[in-house]
């Protein structure tokens, strides 16, 4: 007990470095490649709409990889490729005018990808992806805030592993710089965009 009431000196007075926040038991067993599995994954984005709605769309076409190191996650990588041409909002000119030249000129710029470059730990189960995310011929960087949601085997014998997340992203910053003003003030498209992943992957073999 004396080493907690002993007076402070220069040399024990800086405080001392925060523990890392232990890794979920289930993720720190899990360590190898996976591919994400796009029939039971979903990306997609919410944006507010004439300032009043939010619209929601999601990409139906995308493949990636995830390279997990469970006891040591800032070792894990993650790639993700996203068919442009593939993107769904529900209403077919709407989807249209957004692949055109307008938004993402998705056949000059057929994918939009992400490259990770760092991981952090942020919690027993949550992390944060640090990558680069490129739209047409833009690229830049990204963090996403992914949580693990846990690890099992599925009918056909198959290791999968679930995260879901987020990042919000100006798309101004990519060259998404089309919009209309509103008569009542206000503008038709909001620059914020709030990405979503939620992702299963695959073990390879």
């Amino acid at each position: 007990m004396a080493l907690f009431h002993r007076k402070r000196t220069a040399e024990t007075s800086a405080p001392a470095a925060a523990a890392a926040p232990a890794v979920d038991p289930a993720l720190a067993a899990l360590t190898g490649d996976y591919a994400i599995d796009p029939a039971h994954s979903s990306i997609g984005f919410t944006v507010r709409h004439a300032m009043v709605t939010n619209v929601r769309g999601a990409f139906g076409a995308h493949e990636g990889t995830l390279h997990l190191d469970g006891a040591n996650p800032a070792a894990s990588t993650a790639t993700i490729d996203v068919q442009i041409a593939s993107i769904d909002t529900g209403i077919a000119d709407r989807d249209g005018h957004l692949k055109s030249a307008d938004f993402f000129d998705a056949e000059t710029y057929p994918l939009m990808t992400f490259r990770s470059t760092a991981v952090e730990q942020t919690g027993s189960a949550t992390y944060r992806v640090t990558g680069d995310l490129t739209i047409k011929d833009v690229t830049k960087p990204l963090a996403i805030d992914l949580e693990f949601n846990g690890s099992a085997t599925d009918v056909y014998g198959a290791e999968r592993v679930g995260f879901e997340g987020s990042a919000d992203i100006l798309r101004s910053e990519w060259g998404l710089t089309w919009n209309a003003a509103l008569e009542t003030g206000g503008v038709m498209v909001s620059d914020k965009v709030k990405l979503t992943f939620d992702i299963s992957a695959v073990k390879n073999a």
